[in-house]
């Protein structure tokens, strides 16, 4: 995937991500990170350029890299295969939805 890609994805993802959650907690997306104060702490979502994943720090999941698979559509977990937007959802409460542009 090109660089130009890769932004445009991780970009359009976390400003979902920020539209989503933050109906229901505070979230703030600052220079590509996002910041999300919930009941059970602190979540940083971030786009990783160098390696074109997005990395979440959770205080209920940990720390995850996730990598966008095109056959899919969804940001995998490098590790395990699950979908980002699943984990969040389960981490929140929410129903959270992204379609790649």
């Amino acid at each position: 995937m090109a660089d130009i890609s890769f932004e445009s994805l991780a970009d359009s993802l976390l400003a979902t991500l920020e539209e989503g959650i933050g109906a229901h907690v505070d979230a703030e997306l600052q220079g590509g990170v996002l910041t999300v104060e919930g009941d059970g702490g602190i979540w940083v979502i971030n786009k990783h350029a160098p390696t074109r994943q997005v990395w979440l720090s959770s205080p209920k999941s940990g720390a995850r890299h996730y990598a966008f698979d095109s056959a899919s559509g969804q940001w995998r977990d490098t590790r395990g295969g699950g979908d980002l937007l699943a984990t969040l959802s389960g981490e929140f409460g929410v129903e959270l939805n992204w379609t790649a542009p």
